[in-house]
């Protein structure tokens, strides 16, 4: 008996999340439908689930009507940049922190991990103000240089893992003449690559998708990310909801590469931090 009530039990959870996959799908299968259609198709009463004849020229269109590789272009330098400054400067910090014996270690651990509790909403007038000073605004600068600060959330979870990896290692590559940057560079950052690969990731996301910083500190349209020129496209044309929906999914597609492609670093990243923390 218990073997039909395990598979029945197995079988009904299945189901369920089959079910929930489909509902969170749903959006975006809405949003891609949208995107190959006409504005008649979009608003016809009932809607179809399907285009009659797939508007591709949508997505073509969506660069004739604005600047849509320039937005493009910009998103991927800011995100390439603050890549670049989030696995240098945590990976720096942490390693400090997690393998390196000094005075105030645990004090400035306590104070990085106590910034997690600071609202965003709290820095951003004094940021602006700061950024102001310096003439950072209409720039790129105040959306990538604080990358090269450390992220607290990354410091923390990269000192779980330097903190799992035996002091053995160190100690014997000390003793071989090797400094402490080529034992990070040498030893710690390969074992540490999932974890590596899971900051890079975050940040991806992060950079991406953020409609606040640019919104805050740009102001010509040359300097635009995707998430203005989505933001400008709604405001501009509003009834282009089949360009509207084609730019969108042009934005969605790279999250969506990348979750395909990373996956397994980004599930195995986790998992491994789960363990050693």
């Amino acid at each position: 008996m218990r073997f039909p009530r395990a598979f029945a039990f197995r079988s009904l959870v299945t189901v369920l999340m089959m079910l929930l996959s489909a509902l969170f799908l749903l959006p975006f299968l809405w949003q891609l439908r949208s995107s190959v259609m006409t504005i008649s198709e979009i608003f016809a009463s009932p809607p179809g689930a399907f285009p009659h004849v797939p508007q591709w020229r949508n997505y073509v269109e969506v660069f004739s009507i604005m600047p849509f590789a320039r937005y493009y272009l910009n998103s991927l330098v800011i995100v390439i940049v603050n890549i670049i400054g989030a696995l240098f400067a945590n990976t720096i910090i942490a390693y400090g922190l997690a393998r390196l014996k000094f005075r105030g270690r645990t004090l400035m651990f306590s104070l990085s991990i106590a910034t997690l509790m600071m609202p965003t909403s709290i820095t951003l007038i004094p940021t602006f103000i700061e950024w102001h000073f310096f003439h950072g605004i209409n720039t790129f600068l105040p959306l990538t240089v604080p990358a090269f600060f450390g992220n607290a959330l990354f410091i923390f979870m990269l000192v779980q893992f330097f903190r799992g990896i035996p002091l053995d290692f160190d100690e014997a590559a000390y003793i071989d003449g090797a400094k402490y940057p080529q034992i990070l560079l040498h030893i710690i950052v390969p074992i540490t690559r999932p974890a590596l690969a899971v900051v890079a990731i975050f940040t991806f996301l992060g950079s991406w998708n953020d409609y606040l910083g640019p919104l805050l500190y740009l102001n010509e349209r040359r300097l635009y990310t995707l998430a203005l020129g989505l933001q400008s496209m709604l405001s501009q044309y509003t009834s282009d909801w089949h360009l509207l929906m084609a730019a969108a999914t042009l934005v969605t597609a790279p999250l969506i590469i990348l979750f395909f492609l990373a996956q397994k670093s980004f599930v195995e990243g986790l998992t491994m931090g789960g363990i050693k923390a």
